[in-house]
C-alpha cells in the first residue's frame, strides 16, 4: 500500500484525480476501480507493488504495429479497472472481487525481470494502467534509461494525469470504443469526452499514439460512427495515426453475441481509409493481408506480419517507400532480424 497520487480533500472526503470519473471517496472506502481506498482521510493505492500478472509479449501484442517494431516488451498488470465493459477478456483481473492479491514485485524487481527476459521496453497492460499510476509511474522512471515505456489504455485520464506521464511514456495505445451511448451501455462510462482529451494531448506532449476499436456486431458496427470516430483520428491526431479494427469474441457478459464478420472489419478499414488515414489494421485475425503494412501513396508492401510475428521488412534506415519514397511513419527503434529484410 502506497499514498496514491493526484488526490484533494473535499469536505472531510477525499477526491481523486486520477481517471476522468473524479470519485469522491467517504472515509473507509475505495473509488469506483475498487483499489484506490481513502484511509483517515489520505487516498492510498491498494495495488501498488502488487502484480497480477506478468508476461514477455511481442509489441506488435499489444498492438503496437508503428513503434518498436520486432522487439518484446515486458507487461504489468495489477488488479482493478475503472470500466465495467460487458466484454471484457481479462474480466476475472480487472473485475475482481474481494481481497486484493498480487505477486509483490517492486519497480526495480520489474526491470529486471524485463532485462533478465531480454526485453527491450516496459507496457502497462491487461487491466488499466490508469488506475495503478502509483507503480506504472515509479517503474516507468526506473526503466526510462534502459527500456521503452507503454500504455495499453482506455484513455479514460484526467489532464493531471497525461501531463504526469507523458514525459516517461514513449507510446500508447488506446481503445477507442465507439458512441457516447456504446460507452454508457456497455462500460458503465458517463463520457468520451476525456478520452478524446487523453488522445489529443497525448499527441500534443510528443507521444506516439495508436489507436484500437474493438468491433462488436450490433453495438458499435454502424458505419456512421466508424466513420465519424476516423474523421476525429484523421483531424485530431494526424493521417499516420494507425487504427486497429480488432475481431470480437465471445467473452464475461456477451456470451451470447456472434464473432464480428470479417465482411464487417474489412468494410470499416475502407471506411477509416476513404477518410483519409494512412495505416488501418485488422485485428484477431491471423493471416489477413490488412495485419500488413503497405505504403499509402503507391501500396507497396512494407511490414509483413503473420498474427503477431513479423515476417518481412523491406524499410531501410531512412524509413521511405523504397519504390516511391514517401515518409513511412514508424516510431522508436527497431529490433527486426536480418533474415527479414527483403532480397535476404
Amino acid at each position: 500500500m502506497k499514498e496514491a497520487m493526484l488526490w484533494e480533500k473535499v469536505d472531510g472526503e477525499v477526491r481523486c484525480n486520477v481517471c476522468g470519473r473524479r470519485c469522491i471517496i467517504p472515509e473507509g472506502k475505495t473509488g469506483f476501480c475498487g483499489v484506490r481506498k481513502n484511509i483517515k482521510g489520505r487516498l492510498y493505492s491498494l495495488v501498488y507493488g502488487k502484480a497480477c500478472s506478468t508476461a514477455v509479449d511481442p509489441i506488435e501484442k499489444k498492438p503496437f504495429f508503428h513503434f518498436a517494431p520486432g522487439s518484446r516488451s515486458f507487461s504489468v498488470a495489477t488488479v482493478g479497472c475503472n470500466f465495467r465493459c460487458d466484454f471484457c477478456q481479462n474480466w476475472m483481473i480487472s473485475q475482481f472481487t474481494g481481497e486484493v492479491k498480487g505477486t509483490e514485485l517492486s519497480p526495480k524487481d520489474l526491470v529486471t525481470m524485463a532485462l533478465n527476459n531480454h526485453c527491450e521496453g516496459m507496457a502497462y497492460t491487461y487491466t488499466e494502467p490508469t488506475i495503478f499510476l502509483e507503480y506504472a509511474y515509479d517503474t516507468m522512471l526506473e526503466a526510462e534509461t534502459k527500456l521503452y515505456n507503454v500504455f495499453v489504455s482506455n484513455g479514460y485520464m484526467t489532464k493531471e494525469t497525461v501531463k504526469l506521464v507523458a514525459p516517461h511514456l514513449d507510446a500508447i495505445n488506446i481503445d477507442y470504443k465507439g458512441s457516447e451511448i456504446f460507452y454508457r451501455k456497455l462500460c458503465s462510462v458517463p463520457g468520451v469526452e476525456p478520452i478524446k482529451e487523453t488522445m489529443i494531448e497525448m499527441k500534443r506532449r510528443g507521444v506516439w499514439v495508436e489507436v484500437t476499436n474493438l468491433i462488436i456486431p450490433g453495438y458499435n458496427d454502424d458505419p456512421y460512427h466508424i466513420e465519424e470516430m476516423a474523421k476525429f483520428i484523421y483531424q485530431k491526431l494526424g493521417p499516420e495515426t494507425p487504427l486497429h479494427f480488432s475481431r470480437f469474441h465471445p467473452d464475461y457478459k456477451m456470451l451470447d453475441v456472434k464473432i464480428t464478420p470479417l465482411e464487417t472489419i474489412e468494410k470499416a478499414i475502407r471506411i477509416a481509409k476513404d477518410v483519409g488515414l494512412y495505416y488501418v489494421y485488422s485485428g484477431n485475425v491471423p493471416g489477413h493481408i490488412n495485419e500488413n503494412t503497405y505504403c499509402y501513396n503507391c501500396g507497396e508492401l512494407l511490414i509483413e506480419r503473420d498474427g503477431l510475428r513479423l515476417t518481412g521488412f523491406n524499410l531501410g534506415e531512412d524509413l521511405l517507400c523504397p519504390n516511391c519514397g514517401s515518409e513511412i511513419h514508424i516510431q522508436g527503434k527497431r529490433w527486426i532480424p536480418e533474415n527479414l529484410f527483403k532480397g535476404s
